[in-house]
């Protein structure tokens, strides 16, 4: 038995305007798409959006009597994060800079070198999800 893969699942509130985000300024494609889920895809990379719409926590006063608990609550939206292995990263990050999706602290000055042994940049999605483009140092490179 061995685990084969991981495949982010990224809440967002509205599937639509997710789906165009990802197409149209990262560079993925659309596989499959509803109101409640889209599986995108972008060479090897796979991305799920899930709809977290639900708004009736906002009319709530109770919260003790009556919990916030379909899963789906509309501030689920942004609040996950995932990393995404690549190659080309820099070549990556210059589209992503050109796309104007880098995250709002990134100085840049391209992908930074992390002490775990990665070079790395992120960028935000519509939502505020944060995705982070990584590849490994190579020992003597």
């Amino acid at each position: 038995m061995s685990l084969l893969r991981a495949v982010p699942a990224l809440p967002v509130e509205r599937i639509v305007a997710g789906v165009d985000f990802y197409c149209e300024r990262l560079g993925f494609t659309v596989v499959a798409s509803d109101d409640g889920f889209a599986k995108l895809v972008r060479e090897g990379a796979e991305v799920h959006l899930w709809a977290a719409f639900d708004d009736d926590w906002r009319a709530r006063s109770d919260f003790v009597s009556m919990p916030i608990c379909s899963g789906a609550e509309s501030f689920l939206a942004g609040t996950a994060s995932c990393r995404i292995e690549t190659d080309g990263l820099d070549e990556l990050y210059r589209e992503m800079a050109a796309a104007q999706v880098l995250h709002p602290g990134d100085a840049g000055a391209g992908p930074t070198d992390t002490e775990w042994g990665t070079r790395e940049f992120a960028v935000v999605d519509l939502a505020g999800n944060l995705l982070t483009f990584f590849s490994p140092v190579v020992d003597g490179a």
